[in-house]
């Protein structure tokens, strides 16, 4: 092979790895985003300055600039007069981490894809799937602004319900990410492999998981999991007292924190014998990994999240609940994937 000619191969193995290792990011996006929810530090910078925003106050009139900003929101003047500069700077870290995270993505996909594209390594056919998630990823920017812009006024938190669209959108990038880095180890395998499908079976699992992580966005969003911290009953309630009817069904079902918390329980038991079937189904398509990733990373998640209400939403123990909850969706990906193989 010429030197032309290798420039111009194309590498889906290395792209795979590439997609892999980008996808591994957005999980520590995640997971650096959750720690933000709990510690309620995601109002602390309230402007947005994709660029000259990665770099931090160096100073301490700079610092005073960001807390006198902050200082002029609800979330300041109704829950946290008094704060000091140095609990200000505290969240404020957090904050600055996952913005930071998020620049560091876009940076890690736009430019190996520059790289790839240039040496026209992209197989066919795949050019406008990288291109698409990475216009996704810019949204997803959009959308974290989109969220943070509805805590600044008027409310003391965020909309619940940008929360929730601003989590699935990157669960949603982490499993694109991961189905195509599938598609292209494959296509490494086997030149003649093709793209896998979205079987209806691996369709109705993913939209039962769908529903479980927008309820369980919507518990965090509400701070529903403090309703209750006893299991399996709910203050000695299967259905829990307490629950207000909010003029409509949708209101009620997504807003009240007592029915979100008593759904996001037991629907999660829905979703785990979905996601079970799953496993199945891949590891008679040949992928045992699949099966496994699946089965673990569910067993680990109804555990944490049985821990997480028990003690009363302890940090650790709710951060990893969200942490093996992105897991959960990568093993969904990888069996849905394993199911809808073709070669």
């Amino acid at each position: 092979m010429t030197a032309s000619a290798s420039f111009r191969a194309p590498r889906p193995a290395a792209i795979a790895r590439w997609l892999l290792i980008v996808a591994f990011l957005v999980f520590c996006m995640v997971v650096v985003g959750g720690i933000t929810r709990l510690t309620e530090s995601g109002l602390s910078i309230t402007q947005w300055k994709p660029i000259t925003g990665a770099i931090p106050p160096l100073t301490h009139d700079q610092w005073m600039e960001a807390f006198r900003l902050y200082q002029q929101i609800p979330e300041y003047q109704q829950l946290r007069q008094g704060m000091t500069l140095s609990d200000f700077q505290f969240i404020f870290f957090w904050e600055w981490l996952h913005r930071l995270l998020g620049r560091l993505i876009g940076v890690a996909f736009a430019l190996p894809l520059i790289w790839f594209a240039v040496r026209r390594a992209i197989p066919a056919g795949y050019g406008p799937r990288l291109i698409a998630l990475l216009a996704l990823g810019g949204l997803q920017g959009a959308i974290g602004w989109w969220m943070v812009k509805s805590g600044l006024s008027v409310r003391t938190d965020v909309s619940h319900y940008r929360l929730a669209v601003h989590l699935l959108t990157a669960l949603f990038i982490i499993g694109g990410l991961i189905w195509t880095a599938l598609d292209l180890r494959a296509l490494a395998r086997s030149g003649t492999a093709r793209p896998a499908v979205l079987r209806p079976f691996a369709l109705a699992v993913l939209l039962v998981l769908l529903v479980q992580l927008m309820l369980g966005a919507f518990t965090a969003g509400l701070d529903a999991g403090y309703v209750s911290n006893t299991w399996p009953l709910m203050n000695d309630h299967l259905v829990p007292e307490g629950i207000s009817w909010m003029g409509s069904y949708w209101a009620t079902v997504s807003s009240d924190p007592y029915l979100v918390h008593f759904l996001h329980r037991w629907w999660a038991w829905v979703a785990a014998v979905m996601l079970i079937l799953l496993a199945r189904r891949a590891k008679k398509a040949g992928q045992r990994g699949a099966s496994i990733a699946i089965n673990a990373a569910l067993g680990a998640q109804i555990l944490l999240g049985i821990a997480t209400v028990i003690s009363g939403i302890a940090l650790p123990l709710a951060v990893l609940h969200q942490a093996v909850g992105a897991l959960v969706v990568a093993a969904a990906a990888w069996g849905a994937h394993a199911v809808g193989a073709r070669r």
